[in-house]
């Protein structure tokens, strides 16, 4: 890059122009809502408002494990929160999750209700609120929370590094896209090494932690995120996508990919969940895993 072309950062920073890019209509540098408009409440305790972006998929792909276990009273109201259009800066949204960030869940079967935000901290709560997906014993529950909290780390630099640089930036950047590139790889050579020697990442069972993970690196070897599988050879790590297309293949998950999402075919598209008798209509072989 010539001297001419190169940034130099005044002595201090000033919000004059948008950012630039796909999400630069609601990108801004305060907190707060930006208007009034409440949220909805329906029948269930469990009232979630999100959208089917990988964050999202985590906690409906959870709430349908628990509900596939038998936990009827995981039975949930997912309201669509439309990113893209702004609603997480209503009034009401706000009071759930100060930081404006989807998932956030209100759970009105305590006295008060309990608000619950940030996605790893949901499944946390839901997984010690029914006593699944986290195992009891000391060893494979810390592995497991160990994993949880990676992904919480480490995904950042996958979608607001690598997503954003590669796919939704207004210009393509060399050094931002092979920065994060080379990041992204090495967290899924992470993942590789980790499931060469394990079925699922806290061991030989399915927890939280797979859960939290899949909607971002499964889905990303998958072809799902980005359309950078082959920039990225995802085929270099065989053993991620052997348990991408395993957790893939669970009826639950397909379930809560489909919840909340306005994107792709019209059959895997729920916007708005309100009981299980809306998959009704969604029989087993309009599910299909591809998409």
């Amino acid at each position: 890059m010539s001297d001419q072309n190169q940034y130099v950062p005044p002595k201090v920073w000033k919000w004059e122009q948008p950012s630039g890019g796909a999400f630069a209509s609601i990108n801004r540098p305060v907190a707060g809502a930006t208007h009034e408009k409440p949220l909805p409440v329906g029948e269930h305790p469990f009232q979630l408002y999100s959208m089917g972006t990988p964050n999202g998929v985590k906690v409906t792909a959870m709430f349908e494990e628990l509900l596939a276990l038998g936990h009827k009273d995981a039975e949930y109201d997912a309201w669509l929160i439309r990113i893209g259009d702004g609603d997480q800066f209503g009034s009401g949204f706000v009071e759930v999750n100060p930081n404006s960030k989807i998932p956030a869940l209100m759970d009105h079967s305590t006295t008060p209700p309990t608000r619950v935000f940030e996605s790893g901290a949901i499944l946390l709560y839901l997984a010690e609120r029914f006593g699944e997906l986290l195992p009891a014993a000391h060893v494979t529950r810390t592995e497991t929370l160990n994993w949880l909290f990676w992904q919480m780390g480490s995904a950042p630099f996958l979608g607001g590094g690598f997503g954003h640089f590669y796919a939704y930036a207004p210009e393509k950047l060399e050094y931002p896209i092979d920065r994060y590139a080379m990041e992204t790889k090495r967290q899924l050579d992470v993942l590789d090494r980790r499931l060469a020697e394990n079925r699922y990442l806290a061991g030989d069972t399915y927890t939280i932690a797979d859960i939290a993970n899949w909607p971002w690196y499964g889905q990303l070897v998958l072809g799902r995120l980005y359309d950078a599988g082959e920039f990225l050879q995802v085929e270099e790590y065989p053993h991620v996508l052997r348990w991408a297309r395993e957790v893939d293949a669970r009826p639950a998950v397909r379930r809560g990919r489909m919840v909340n999402r306005t994107f792709g075919e019209p059959e895997m598209q729920l916007h708005e969940r309100h009981a299980a008798g809306d998959f009704e209509t969604q029989t087993q072989d309009k599910l299909d895993p591809e998409q």
